[in-house]
């Protein structure tokens, strides 16, 4: 359940800056406890940044950031964090047992002997991941997909307060992008754990997001989806024409770009907004489970056509 009363981060005139150029400013808003909220933006915009200004990598030019009730970078311990370029592990000859392992005992010099207790926590962990049987199997070998739960299950094992992830769904087939969004959900909704999310295409987020940071003309700002799911926000943010279909499941379009389309298609889909609407109904479209959505928002893809207890997961 939301938390609207408690905070979980809070910007408070944040701004950061790369080599002298300012990259976001003026950023003052907080994110509830028990949100799941995705960072939105076209290319260039800060996304990545302000992650690592959350988790205190990346200090800031004004402004103070605070974590967890504390300093950006003071309470890491109690957050998971999946980056987005984890994926050179898959060519690693580490058994998804031990990479996850490493979740736990990455910060240790030496060889330290693993306790029952620690092992538990992993096997509970990959349980949860739905990778039990692939416990063995070395992390090049699994699919994409497997690879980022197995990701987010090194995330986990240290049972977090907060989960962070940088494009979690980028490169994953529609299958893969499913079951990971199903685990988010979960974990969101079985343990009311917080997560935040670098995302580009929010339509297959959106069966659970609750709120969004989109960075815009420079700053920050957050908002629930309710007030995100805007025709003009959303044309303004990605600078492109993106029209929102208001549906039971809240779908969003973007509207076909005639100047880019091949000269042999002459025809379009010439139905209304409220007629498509119509054939959204809940009766014609699927659950979380196994559904899926093939429109676009991010700009460039518009364009290329872009601690001690653990959970007992």
């Amino acid at each position: 359940m939301v938390d609207t009363q408690n905070p979980i981060i809070e910007f408070k005139d944040a701004a950061v800056k790369r080599s002298h150029r300012v990259i976001w400013s003026h950023g003052n808003f907080s994110i509830p406890r028990g949100s799941v909220t995705a960072i939105v933006g076209t290319n260039g915009t800060g996304k990545t940044t302000m992650l690592a200004v959350e988790l205190g990598i990346l200090p800031l030019s004004q402004g103070t950031v605070r974590i967890l009730d504390k300093p950006a970078g003071k309470a890491n311990a109690r957050i998971g964090y999946v980056p987005q370029n984890y994926t050179s592990a898959g060519e690693s000859n580490i058994t998804v047992f031990d990479f996850v392992m490493l979740g736990i005992s990455a910060n240790r010099w030496g060889f330290i002997p693993t306790t029952r207790r620690e092992r538990d926590a992993v096997r509970h962990t990959l349980e949860f991941v739905q990778l039990t049987e692939q416990a063995q199997l070395r992390l090049n070998e699994l699919s994409g997909g497997q690879r980022q739960r197995a990701a987010i299950a090194q995330a986990l094992v240290n049972n977090p307060e907060l989960l962070i992830l940088d494009e979690p769904l980028a490169n994953l087939d529609v299958a893969s992008q499913n079951s990971v969004i199903e685990l988010l959900a979960r974990l969101n909704k079985e343990f009311g754990m917080t997560i935040q999310m670098v995302a580009h295409d929010l339509n297959v987020l959106l069966p659970v997001l609750t709120g969004a940071v989109y960075l815009l003309d420079g700053h920050p700002h957050y908002a629930d989806m309710d007030n995100v799911l805007d025709s003009d926000l959303l044309t303004h943010l990605y600078g492109t024409k993106v029209e929102v279909i208001t549906t039971p499941q809240g779908d969003m379009f973007v509207t076909h770009n005639s100047l880019i389309e091949p000269t042999t298609r002459i025809e379009h889909d010439t139905h209304s907004v409220d007629e498509a609407a119509h054939w959204h109904t809940p009766s014609s479209v699927s659950s979380i489970h196994s559904s899926s959505s093939v429109s676009l928002t991010d700009t460039n893809r518009v364009q290329n056509e872009e601690s001690e207890g653990h959970h007992d997961f």
